[in-house]
Order: C-alpha cells, then structure tokens, then sequence
C-alpha cells in the first residue's frame, strides 16, 4: 500500500482532481492519503470530501488529516505539491498593486514578470524545508509539484535538494485538442509534439493520418482574427509571427513576451482582448465562489468523481504497476533540448515507470522559438540563484532581463520596484543582502 502526501490539501477542487483520480485507479486506491494544510478548516472540508468520494468507490482508501507536517511525510511514496505561499491576500494583492504605482500592468503574474520573481522568492524557501523534511523521513518519495512559478521551483528543487522531483501543469495535455476545437477542426487521429519550457512550449509537429495540419490551422487562424475578439488573439498573433502555437493561454503569454501590454500602445489591450488583472479576478470570484461550492463538495454525502486529465495518478499508477506512460514534465533540461542551457527547467515528453520519469531527447527547436525560451530562462536562472544566494542584486539582474518589465520601466525604476516589494513582502520573503 503506497502512501500518497498531498500539500496543500485544503485546494479542495485540486484535491478532488487529484486525490479522487487516485481513488478511482485500482493500483492506488488502496493507498493512505495523508492531507496536510496551515488551514484547519480548509483541511477538514478537503477531509470530509474525499472521505465521501472513498466511501462511494468502494472505501478501499485510508484518509487522514495531519496537523503536524513532518508525520504527514513520514513514510510517503508520493508528494503532491499544491501550496500558494501568501495567498491572494496579501501577496497576491502585492504582487499586482505595488507595481502598478510604476505603471506595470500584469495578467497572472504567477510565472515570470515581477509578479512571478517575487511569488517565486516567497515559495522557494518554503519549499526548501519541505525537502529536508522529506529527507529526513521520506527521502526515497517522489515530489510532484503543481505549484507555480513552475520552472523556477521545480528547477530550485531539482538543482538545490536531493528530492526526486517533477513539475506538472495541464496546458500540455490539452494544447492540441483545444486548439483544433476552436478553429472547428476534428480533434480525432491526430498526432502532435510538444517540447519547450511550462507555459512557454511550442506544438512543433501536428498531423492527422500523416497530413500537416499547420496549414489549415494557420489558415482558420487568420480568418478568425478578422471575425472579431476571442480569447486566444494573443496566441495567434504569437504564431503568425514566430510560425508555431505557444501551450499557455493568451492571458499568460501577453506578459512572457515585451510586445503587448505597452503604455505606448494601449490599444493593443483592446485589439488583441488581453485581460490586465486577470489572476486578482479570480481569486476574489474563487473565494466568493466558495460558499455554494463548499456545499457541492463537503457537505455531499452522495459525491461522486470522474477521472480526469491531471497527469498526478496516472504517474503514480505507472511507477506502482510498472505500466509505462507518457507524460510532458518539467525537468532539468541535460541536454534534451540541444540549444537550451543544460541547467535550465524545461517541459519535454518523459516515460514513466517502475524505473521513475526518464526525459526524452528533442534536439534543437527552432532558433526563433529556443530565443524566445531563452528571454524567459534567463529570469528563471537569476530568480533562483537569488533564493540561493539571498543576495537581492540577483532579484534586480531578474527584473531587469524580464521581458515585459524591462519594455516598460527604466533600470533605475526596475531597483526602485523591486526594493518597494521586499519592503511591502515583509516576513514572506526571507532577508536579503
């Protein structure tokens, strides 16, 4: 019976995917799930949910809440990582309105720009106790982290600890289909390939029966540009450009590249319907949101669960059964990607069984897709050896190579931001020297 350690476990949606994926799957049903939260209340609604998908799928499974982090390791085969270091207030709230007093506009903030160096400053350190902690009484477990900014701690975690860790998002997963749906295409037959880093991988190769279907998608995607606005603009204009389809929603790549949220342009936001605020919009939607949820999932004695998408238990399943699956995870990149730095965190196809997560080799991308990759990296690279080092000029070096931030503020502005939001940050962010 494996022991399966969820962080973060009053995200009870998250919970339900993941966790309720596992009940459902024969190979881990039998497990204990041990539940771990700073939240009591979200940690016994989470309890309380799951214990009621349990009881419907046979009560094959174990359920206990821990209140003492270290005992909820202990002994674990598998950790899933899903903790927001702050919350949305106060950090969130930082994140978005210190920089706007400079006039930087943000979408998510939660993977690069100045939202995400500093979401990543607050989270590293955390998630470094969590590896000693797993040293100490579950060194041989597996760490999945959900938890962004995602290159940048699963990179820390990878590079700085001695934890077996691999980073997982869905927007892998469901690039292609979504893609094809929108333009009215049939999503049936189709092989593609997906290689880059989270959030900023490209859909290299896309066919059905053998024929490229990059084309037509090009074709559809320009005819739907001139029908008027839709949610994805910013990603067909990122692939009328470059030649190739980005993974993460417009939303997200509006603020990884210095081409669209621009003072000097501000029509741009209109044009290419780029939602500023986005992440703070929905996290007050979440919370109040929240209350007719809770009685949807808690207090449902009949609650049932279909297996989803997550990548989590089907990983799990496959190391526990020796069943190979594949995966696209977030890993250190060791040459898979050929014109990549080695010590980057890139998302690339892996194997997964008995044996653990193997990467797959990719070679080179295409010189303008890998460069675009690259302006990216470069802050991932200098927001880690800041959380290594603790030395703050390496925040500034991060701000300053961000894309979006250096197209907007001068470098004086840059040091000025960035002092305004440790001072703002307080206690969250460890001392800086």
């Amino acid at each position: 019976m494996a022991k399966i350690t969820f962080l973060g476990a009053g995200s009870t949606v998250f919970a339900k995917n993941i966790l309720g994926d596992c009940l459902l799957s024969p190979a881990l049903r039998d497990s204990e799930f041990a539940l771990f939260d700073i939240d009591l209340q979200r940690l016994k609604e989470s309890e309380q949910m799951l214990n009621a998908i349990n009881a419907n799928t046979g009560n094959h499974g174990k359920i206990v809440a821990y209140t003492d982090r270290k005992e909820a390791l202990r002994g674990a085969d598998y950790v899933i990582n899903a903790v927001q270091i702050g919350g949305y207030e106060p950090c969130t709230v930082i994140d978005f309105e210190v920089p706007k007093k400079y006039g930087l506009r943000q979408t998510i903030g939660d993977t690069i720009g100045i939202g995400g160096i500093f979401r990543a400053l607050r989270t590293i350190p955390v998630m470094f106790d969590f590896a000693r902690d797993m040293e100490e009484v579950c060194p041989d477990a597996w760490f999945l982290n959900y938890t962004n900014p995602m290159a940048m701690i699963t990179g820390a975690m990878l590079r700085y600890t001695g934890i077996k860790t691999v980073g997982l998002c869905h927007s892998v997963q469901v690039c292609a289909s979504h893609l094809l749906h929108h333009l009215g295409m049939p999503t049936d037959r189709i092989k593609w390939q997906i290689a880059g880093i989270n959030h900023m991988a490209w859909l290299l190769e896309i066919s059905r029966d053998g024929v490229d279907l990059y084309p037509e998608i090009k074709r559809r995607a320009a005819e739907k540009q001139k029908q008027g606005k839709h949610h994805d603009m910013v990603r067909f204009e990122i692939m009328r450009r470059f030649g190739y389809y980005v993974t993460e929603s417009s939303e997200h790549n509006a603020e990884y590249m210095p081409y669209f949220i621009k003072s000097k342009y501000p029509e741009l936001i209109e044009e290419l319907n780029i939602p500023l605020d986005e992440y703070p919009r929905r996290c007050v939607a979440q919370i109040k949101g929240w209350e007719k949820l809770r009685e949807h999932l808690v207090n449902n004695k009949d609650l049932s669960h279909e297996r989803t998408y997550e990548y989590g238990s089907y990983i799990m399943e496959a190391m526990e059964t020796n069943q190979p699956y594949k995966i696209h995870g977030n890993v250190i990149n060791n040459g898979m990607i050929t014109n990549l730095p080695d010590n980057a965190c890139v998302e690339v196809p892996c194997l997964v069984d008995a044996n653990g997560i193997s990467p797959c080799y990719v070679g080179e991308l295409p010189p303008q897709l890998a460069a675009l990759n690259l302006t990216n990296i470069n802050v991932h690279l200098l927001t880690i050896e800041a959380a290594v080092t603790l030395k703050k000029e390496h925040i500034y070096h991060a701000a300053m190579l961000d894309p979006h931030t250096s197209s907007e503020l001068s470098l004086d502005e840059i040091v000025q931001l960035c002092d305004d939001l440790i001072e703002a940050h307080g206690d969250w962010l460890p001392k800086f020297k």
